[in-house]
């Protein structure tokens, strides 16, 4: 079965996620995450990605990104692969593949869930039971989004300007929708749309998507199509 096309609009907000080979481990330490978050802001500044916030866990990386063309993401992660591969490899005496195949990305309506993805990717530790608090996994964007460090991987989203007109009003903002997180619904509908690739946002939003890629973007009703008692296929009414 062909593959489906990935969906990359330019100028759209991407949830990326990139995960270790058979749940391996992608980052043996910290040296390893310096080494990968220097080549992300490398790969990306180089194609023209804006990165604006990211998580890096021992076997996967998620983060958010404006692509300023429809090449450029792709371009971006296959440089960093390459990089990235050869120099873990290289550090470890190994060889062979690292990632779970290509990397997935879902285009996310950032005018309506720009904050709530902020929290998905911010939260990504704390969800998974590294630390208590999203504040406390110093590898993701979060410090940076609460002040307290400044990281110069990242370009604030639109949707963390809204949060306050000043600094101090963003980052307390901030720091209480961290600590409030996402409802497990949400959750769930961030990791089931990454994985399947389809846009997320509302109706309008994936069909606008839907018209500018070609690419169907809503799920289709499970099961075989109804027939009717002449034997005809009855179509089923999207829900």
């Amino acid at each position: 079965m062909a593959r489906a096309p990935r969906v990359v609009v330019a100028g759209e907000l991407h949830y990326v996620l990139q995960r270790g080979h058979n749940q391996q481990a992608v980052f043996v330490d910290d040296v390893d995450r310096e080494a990968y978050r220097g080549m992300l802001r490398d790969a990306a500044r180089h194609h023209g990605v804006a990165i604006h916030a990211y998580a890096l866990l021992d076997a996967e990386v998620q983060f958010l990104a404006t692509p300023r063309s429809s090449e450029a993401l792709s371009r971006s992660m296959q440089s960093l692969g390459r990089r990235y591969v050869a120099a873990f490899n290289r550090r470890h005496g190994r060889s062979g593949s690292l990632w779970e195949g290509r990397f997935r990305a879902c285009v996310v309506d950032g005018a309506s869930l720009g904050v709530q993805a902020l929290v998905h990717v911010e939260t990504l530790a704390a969800r998974t039971g590294l630390v208590t608090a999203a504040s406390e996994w110093p590898w993701s964007s979060a410090e940076h989004h609460l002040g307290h460090r400044r990281d110069p991987m990242v370009n604030e989203h639109s949707a963390y300007w809204s949060l306050g007109n000043t600094p101090f009003e963003r980052e307390l903002a901030h720091a209480n929708i961290l600590h409030e997180g996402l409802s497990t619904a949400l959750t769930e509908r961030f990791d089931r749309a990454v994985l399947q690739g389809r846009a997320l946002g509302p109706a309008r939003f994936s069909s606008r998507i839907e018209e500018l890629t070609g690419v169907p973007q809503h799920a289709r009703p499970r099961g075989r199509p109804a027939h009717t008692s002449n034997g005809e296929m009855q179509k089923t009414a999207p829900n």
